[in-house]
């Protein structure tokens, strides 16, 4: 018997699949070339900026957690904000509120490479503050610039599988952060019933308008300065834990299969 067509194309799964792909393609060459144009880095800036208002704006957002993180700021008590790679698309503006309408001073780390300078310039229309550079690429700049936030009693947040993965793989400098500085960790992360997973290394999720979406934020999660070397590997593996589990909760919230962790030893991407 001969298959059908849509059998011999590989059916719609993998047309799916093929789909993502060529959008993820498409949107890596778009950064590519703007990257080379600070007026089209302002542009495309703004149209990432305003792209996310409509998603936030035009959908159901079920924010839970807020209760977490109250306390802190009555206590005028700095922390950092911790969530994936993958889930960054809404977090910068969910982090403008202590409580929904309220705003939140908050730096955010980013990577000096070609996308980092593209989402630096989109949340700077949120009023958000950036650091460039990373906690574990020779990021001791980085580091120092969020410690010193800190002591300033401004709140940071972090991608800390970014920006070369593993993903969803906790990379140990969020968790010399911790214990040098005294801030608590807090895990925080987003699900949205209609997204696009994109195929990039960390499976990116590009929520779209109109979507019933969940923001869920942990407890806070403190590291003791006087951690030696194992107590700081158990922190990090503790810290992981929390915010894949988190993570796979908000997925199941909106109806979503959670997205698996990368193995533990794969290697990093380059950066370009």
């Amino acid at each position: 018997m001969r298959r059908s067509a849509r059998a011999r194309a590989g059916g719609p799964g993998r047309a799916s699949r093929r789909g993502r792909r060529g959008l993820t393609m498409r949107l890596r060459q778009v950064v590519k070339r703007i990257g080379k144009s600070a007026s089209a880095q302002r542009s495309m800036a703004w149209l990432v900026a305003n792209y996310i208002r409509l998603v936030y704006y035009t959908s159901r957002w079920h924010i839970e957690g807020i209760e977490h993180i109250e306390p802190l700021h009555a206590a005028k008590q700095a922390y950092v904000g911790a969530y994936w790679h993958s889930r960054m698309m809404v977090m910068s503006h969910i982090w403008l509120c202590r409580a929904p309408g309220r705003p939140l001073p908050m730096r955010v780390l980013i990577s000096g490479h070609r996308d980092g300078q593209l989402i630096s310039r989109a949340i700077a229309h949120f009023k958000l503050e950036t650091i460039t550079g990373s906690t574990t690429r020779g990021g001791h700049g980085a580091l120092l610039g969020l410690i010193r936030s800190i002591e300033e009693g401004v709140h940071c947040s972090v991608t800390p599988d970014g920006p070369r993965g593993p993903r969803m793989r906790l990379q140990p400098g969020i968790i010399t952060l911790a214990a040098l500085s005294g801030a608590p960790l807090v895990p925080a992360t987003f699900a949205a019933s209609r997204c696009l997973v994109l195929n990039t290394w960390d499976r990116f999720v590009l929520a779209l308008p109109f979507t019933r979406g969940v923001v869920l934020i942990g407890e806070p999660f403190y590291v003791a300065r006087d951690s030696d070397n194992f107590a700081l590997e158990s922190a990090r593996l503790e810290f992981e834990r929390r915010m894949n589990a988190l993570t796979a909760e908000a997925d199941q919230r909106v109806g979503r299969e959670p997205i698996e962790p990368a193995p533990a030893t794969e290697p990093p991407r380059a950066t370009r």
